[in-house]
């Protein structure tokens, strides 16, 4: 089974919205986050860092968002802050923007009910790892009921470090809706952590963990409502997905989007001019303060023709700031 929130991942349609990047309930030593996001204040939509609501929703037409996911940190602990975005967002795009958001902790009911009165669609709780199979009869199952009574869609997502029986005990009694087991995965934030407590990463895999994942699919990848996210799904539908979908939305009519989700044209210094006297059509360059770009193709052309000196092939990606990827010389 996958959740409407994870469709929308799959689409690349989610803006993927880190609230806060303390987390004060405990130091998990699989965290993932980087040091530009751990224990900072700064909210980011998706690589951008937020100045302003503007921001936000720019970043979220920019991509035609179909939803948001709320992270952290621990989105809980900025609950103010939190429930200002779900609002927000739900304010600009209307009810069926679907929201979920990530906890690792309880919180109770009455921030379940902020929450959901706020806008929030459904809430993934993360245990502690140190109480998996013991979570019955504890705060963990009452929260699943109680948010449920609020008006949300009460979930887990946790990593995959193990199988673990009960989370499909909670599924089959009807507490939770799913769970989501993330393939367990060491990043530039938990890399010396994860290697003291004796993990080792795939051999020719970039983040996932050996020996974690079969046990889990034996134990719990029959089950309806359980869904492993590999790390090689999560980059193509987090990332690939969502850059094809901005790229989509912002590129001009000469821009070639490629199957990177980036886009690629032309640059060059020649006189604007020289543009107008050769009769290139406007849909096919645009004039910039001291260049000009065109369409890749057409620059190579126009410099294999003797028309243009020189000029460049840049590769970029389409978020607000535009990095550029690749430059390659056409002479």
């Amino acid at each position: 089974m996958i959740s409407e929130g994870c469709e929308q991942c799959a689409k690349g349609g989610k803006l993927v919205l880190f609230v806060y990047g303390y987390c004060d309930e405990r130091d998990c030593f699989y965290c993932p986050l980087g040091e530009n996001r751990k224990n900072v204040t700064d909210v980011y939509a998706n690589e951008r860092k937020v100045e302003s609501d503007e921001d936000v929703l720019e970043e979220a037409h920019r991509m035609d968002a179909l939803g948001s996911s709320i992270t952290g940190g621990e989105p809980q602990e900025a609950l103010g802050r939190t429930c200002h975005y779900l609002e927000l967002l739900k304010d600009e795009f209307g009810e069926e923007h679907h929201t979920h958001l990530y906890t690792g902790i309880t919180g109770g009911r009455e921030n379940m009910r902020r929450l959901s009165e706020a806008g929030l669609d459904e809430i993934r709780f993360h245990p502690p790892l140190e109480q998996w199979g013991d979570l019955h009869g504890t705060e963990w199952e009452d929260i699943l009921y109680i948010a449920r009574e609020e008006g949300l869609t009460p979930a887990f997502e946790i990593p995959g470090i193990r199988a673990e029986e009960e989370f499909l005990e909670f599924l089959d009694e009807g507490a939770a809706d799913f769970c989501n087991v993330n393939e367990f995965e060491m990043s530039d934030g938990n890399f010396r952590r994860m290697q003291e407590e004796g993990f080792e990463r795939k051999e020719d895999h970039m983040s996932a963990v050996a020996d974690t994942r079969d046990e889990i699919l034996d134990v719990m990848g029959d089950h309806e409502r359980v869904y492993f996210c590999t790390s090689v799904f999560k980059d193509a539908a987090q990332h690939r997905r969502r850059l094809k979908r901005m790229a989509r939305n912002v590129r001009r009519p000469f821009d070639d989007v490629t199957d990177d989700g980036t886009l690629v044209y032309g640059k060059t210094w020649a006189d604007p001019e020289r543009f107008e006297a050769l009769g290139v059509p406007e849909e096919f360059y645009t004039v910039k303060s001291d260049h000009v770009e065109v369409a890749w193709w057409l620059l190579e052309e126009m410099v294999a023709d003797g028309d243009l000196e020189r000029g460049e092939i840049v590769e970029q990606y389409p978020n607000y700031d535009g990095h550029v990827v690749e430059r390659t010389p056409v002479a």
